[in-house]
């Protein structure tokens, strides 16, 4: 695997999140280069933009099982019940700010659970 400097990459090549941006997913190829970031601590791998594939389409019961998902770390398990627009820091609190220590909430940053 051929390692390269920072923005010294050959064109053809992109990272994940370069793919991303363009619709285009891995597709199951390996990795065929790999990028020092500047720091020199970090790297990316790069992937052959020819052989990507489209990215899939999300479906209903993909948004329904991602919204789920969200669900969790947003809804806080205290009284109040409110889902957040945000995770919530339940590892270390397990509520909402409100509910753990009276911090009061911007009605705006949630919404009520029916």
């Amino acid at each position: 695997m051929t390692p390269y400097r920072w923005r010294q990459a050959p064109r053809g090549l992109a990272t994940r999140r370069q793919l991303r941006d363009m619709g285009l997913r891995p597709g199951g190829q390996d990795p065929v280069a790999v990028i020092e970031c500047r720091s020199g601590k970090r790297q990316a791998w790069l992937y052959e933009i020819a052989k990507a594939l489209p990215k899939l389409p999300m479906t209903l019961a993909k948004e329904a099982a991602l919204d789920k998902a969200m669900a969790a770390r947003q809804t806080c398990p205290g009284p109040c019940g409110r889902r957040y627009h945000h995770c919530l820091p339940l590892r270390t609190l397990g509520t909402c700010l409100e509910c753990h220590d009276g911090t009061p909430a911007d009605p705006s940053s949630y919404t009520t659970t029916a």
